[in-house]
């Protein structure tokens, strides 16, 4: 893990490894019933680029919405080991862990060795990041991959923008989709958060339209108070 003088040790690599295997064959067993791996999971080019981009940004604390098969969780977990800071967490909320996917993300991220820098909460997103709001709870960044509904995604962003620290980073999955643009779209148009489009460039992309998969956004610091009266139409 993370050596005393602040380097990384061989925990960086042996999670390198399950991405590896997780990447080459897929996970270890598919619960019937669950969402197909190929199509919820991001794929491995682009977690090296989050992986990468948070290295870049000394990423210390990390909060993630949507586990699934771990994927995008494992290549968080080994940017926060490379990244060098000593206390590196990761917060990861699902509420369909143990639901839908059997508890296997949690099991390939326990077998990576990031148990003691993860943990699990299978709360809604929008109800548990309004309790880490209200108890001041600061993050680097977030990745965000779990409802596509329209109303969800917002509320998701909403508390980020709170808990994520200004000038940090929000990373946005399916930002392809229109509900999830579309909420985007208000923080970036209201609230002044700058996408990154470089930062992502070579990742995954729509075969029809070109449009990114995913998409970083620096945070404005300080946090924008705009008034009321100011509201700018997002869609």
């Amino acid at each position: 893990m993370v050596q005393p003088d602040g380097t990384a040790g061989e925990g960086p690599e042996r999670v390198a490894a399950v991405r590896r295997e997780l990447a080459e064959h897929g996970p270890p067993r598919r619960p019937d019933g669950a969402p197909d791996f190929a199509t919820v999971t991001l794929p491995q080019r682009d977690c090296d680029q989050v992986r990468d981009l948070l290295v870049d940004e000394r990423a210390g604390t990390v909060v993630e919405i949507g586990l699934a098969y771990a994927g995008s969780a494992l290549a968080i977990g080994e940017a926060l080991l490379r990244a060098g800071s000593r206390t590196p967490r990761h917060v990861v909320i699902d509420p369909f862990q143990y639901t839908a996917y059997d508890g296997v993300g949690w099991e390939l991220l326990r077998g990576a060795g990031l148990d003691d820098v993860a943990e699990l909460v299978t709360d809604p997103s929008q109800r548990f990041l309004a309790r880490l709001a209200d108890v001041g709870f600061a993050a680097d960044a977030a990745f965000v991959d779990g409802s596509h509904h329209f109303h969800n995604v917002f509320v998701d962003l909403h508390f980020l923008g709170e808990i994520v620290r200004p000038g940090g980073l929000v990373l946005l999955d399916d930002v392809w989709w229109p509900s999830v643009g579309a909420a985007a779209a208000y923080f970036e148009t209201n609230l002044g958060w700058h996408p990154l489009p470089a930062a992502l460039a070579d990742g995954t992309t729509d075969p029809a339209s070109g449009r990114a998969r995913t998409r970083a956004y620096r945070l404005p610091a300080p946090r924008p108070t705009p008034d009321f009266k100011e509201f700018r139409p997002f869609c």
